[in-house]
């Protein structure tokens, strides 16, 4: 678990040399950004710029341009070619020449691609502080990739130059998810919303978290095979209607192994056919044990997502933030408070049931009085701070009941895979007409309850992980780190039209 360290000070965690600080090269963050100014002669702007859009590794300032400001050479070339919009919105397919421009030949030639990247590119350097000759841009950039960046730039003539963070913004967000399985799960945070730069990256422990929930619902071991293949066609490639999933195809297949696990652990293969034995329990045998399983997940996870909320409040407001915050320390006093009266009320000992209320009431207290600094005193605040309290714990039962489901609609599988088989066995003696019947009923029947179960499961864990895990992890948004990325192409001014 992450050590909850304040946010870094405004000038950020530079070494004298540029080298990203150690201390932020931790894997449960979002990826350390560096503030940049690329600095480059007038006449090699151009050069540098086209080297800035082939890295993708930087997302520059927004130009500040006057309203009054006619558009670029290339901007209005595209203009007289009928395209709409900006540029930068992505009317247009772009692409930049690595070489230096023919406006009128790519004109003539309809090269609408290689005008919009030039457009960009006339976009930015119109924006550019200019100083005699000089001429600079500033953006943001991965610490990591500052290095290659400058490497790119040293033919050009250009320099990347290391700046303080600016005190009036946060950096934007860059989740260091890397590739196949984290990044898989990346996106799934990001379905959500956008990482606060100073918040912890929870990507790793919700995908899992995910998988989890979906495989306890869509426990199937003939279903969770399935997936697996589905997932290995994607990843291949083989479905082009499926393209755009590609990157997903590790967290596709990480939601079939999960399925696969508990359909084992259940029992199931294309329902109770008997291949596999039960190895845990069977969810229509024991639904009671099954439902207190899931309510003690539900438990589990809610005390993980508030640790998580803590270290936020902490990284995001500091220690009064932390203490006072219904989704920080106060509201994990009373959760813990809950649990511990819960436990006693169970067991029977009166002096834990005490106990837990106590440490409750504290809790709330806690988040009363935060809430009530946060309305700015007064009177309205006094009734708000109540209404906010009694709305921490009425929330706090419900979303522990909420996991519930994880249990029914396990079981709500399990069961339609019981009508499918009970169907088949009760035709398959029935000559050969009813082992087709038989055949065709196991088939179709399992087709449509994939189907079903698959899309509910999927949608059910993604609520319990939003509605009641989510909203105590994040309680802001940052903003996404987007750099500046258009492909080069190579253009020989030989090959262009000259009619």
């Amino acid at each position: 678990m992450p050590s909850p360290d304040p946010p870094d000070p405004p000038g950020g965690p530079v070494h004298p040399e540029g080298a990203p600080s150690p201390a932020r090269r931790r894997r449960w963050m979002p990826a350390q950004m560096q503030r940049v100014a690329l600095v480059a002669v007038e006449d090699s702007l151009r050069d540098a710029l086209v080297r800035v859009a082939d890295a993708g590794t930087v997302q520059l300032d927004e130009p500040a341009i006057d309203e009054g400001t006619a558009p670029g050479e290339a901007a209005q070339a595209l203009q007289r070619l009928g395209v709409r919009g900006a540029p930068e919105d992505g009317d247009a397919p772009a692409k930049l020449s690595e070489t230096r421009p023919d406006l009128q030949a790519w004109e003539r030639d309809g090269r609408t691609d290689l005008l919009a990247g030039e457009a960009q590119l006339q976009r930015y350097a119109a924006g550019a502080v200019r100083r005699r000759d000089v001429a600079g841009l500033a953006g943001w950039c991965a610490a990591e990739q500052v290095p290659d960046l400058t490497a790119r730039l040293t033919d050009t003539g250009a320099s990347v130059v290391p700046m303080p963070l600016p005190r009036s913004m946060d950096p934007p967000t860059l989740l260091s998810g890397g590739s196949g399985l984290r990044r898989g799960f990346a996106q799934l945070v990001q379905t959500y919303g956008t990482v606060p730069y100073h918040d912890v990256d929870p990507s790793l422990w919700a995908g899992v978290v995910y998988v989890v929930m979906f495989g306890m619902m869509f426990g199937d071991v003939g279903h969770g095979l399935l997936l697996l293949g589905g997932a290995a066609m994607i990843g291949l490639g083989w479905i082009p209607r499926l393209a755009k999933l590609k990157p997903m195809w590790s967290f596709v297949a990480a939601a079939g192994l999960a399925a696969t696990v508990f359909g084992a652990l259940y029992g199931e293969f294309f329902g109770p056919t008997g291949v596999i034995p039960v190895l845990w329990l069977a969810p229509l045998e024991e639904p009671l044990r099954l439902l207190l399983v899931a309510l003690a997940a539900g438990a589990v996870l809610l005390g993980l997502s508030y640790t998580f909320g803590a270290v936020n409040r902490w990284r995001e407001g500091g220690v009064k933030l932390a203490l006072y915050a219904p989704s920080g320390i106060a509201g994990a006093t009373v959760f813990v408070g809950a649990g511990i009266a819960v436990a006693g009320f169970v067991t029977g000992p009166t002096a834990l049931v005490i106990a837990g209320g106590v440490v409750a009431v504290i809790g709330v207290a806690l988040a009363v009085v935060g809430l009530y600094a946060e309305a700015g005193g007064g009177g309205s605040a006094v009734l708000q701070a109540a209404i906010g309290g009694f709305d921490l714990v009425v929330r706090l039962g419900s979303n522990v009941v909420s996991f519930a489901r994880l249990a029914a609609f396990g079981m709500t599988h399990a069961a339609l895979g019981w009508v499918v088989w009970r169907g088949v066995q009760a035709l398959w003696h029935n000559g050969w007409v009813g082992a087709l019947a038989a055949v065709v009923l196991f088939v179709v029947g399992n087709a449509i309850a994939f189907a079903l179960e698959a899309l509910v499961a999927a949608v059910q864990a993604l609520r319990l992980e939003f509605y009641e895990l989510f909203s105590r992890v994040f309680v802001g948004e940052g903003r996404a780190f987007q750099p500046w990325r258009i492909p080069v192409e190579q253009v020989d001014r030989s090959e262009t039209s000259t009619c």
